[in-house]
């Protein structure tokens, strides 16, 4: 079982989360277009166009990643702000420090998640 934070750790922890508010979002906007879509008409060989629109599927696939930790972050500064912030919305025990250093928008401890992951 993981320890509580403590107030040192969580003020940490929410710089973590405020830091990867900006850098995700500057992340979307810049791949905004790379998403554009693909002009089929454009002079160049089929082959290229494949490439392009695979290009522009990778880019997309991406983006969606980067939109949904975006969210995940969010909910973690609103779990922050509530005073939920460390604790697993499953079983209710602390996440974890080091769980939360790595990726500090989790919400489940790590028992919790495998249960998840397992069930998929």
């Amino acid at each position: 079982m993981a320890e509580d934070l403590t107030e040192a750790q969580e003020q940490e922890l929410k710089a973590d989360l405020d830091r990867l508010v900006v850098e995700l979002t500057q992340l979307t906007e810049q791949g905004s277009d790379r998403t554009d879509v693909v002009d089929l008409d454009q002079p160049i060989g089929r082959l290229s166009r494949m490439d392009a629109m695979q290009q522009q599927k990778m880019a997309q696939a991406q983006m969606r990643r980067h939109k949904l930790r975006l969210q995940q972050v969010k909910q973690a500064l609103s779990a922050y702000d509530e005073g939920e912030f460390g604790e697993c919305r499953k079983c209710e025990e602390p996440v974890g420090y080091r769980r939360l250093k790595a990726r500090p928008e989790s919400p489940f401890c790590v028992e919790c998640q495998g249960e998840i992951e397992s069930r998929r």
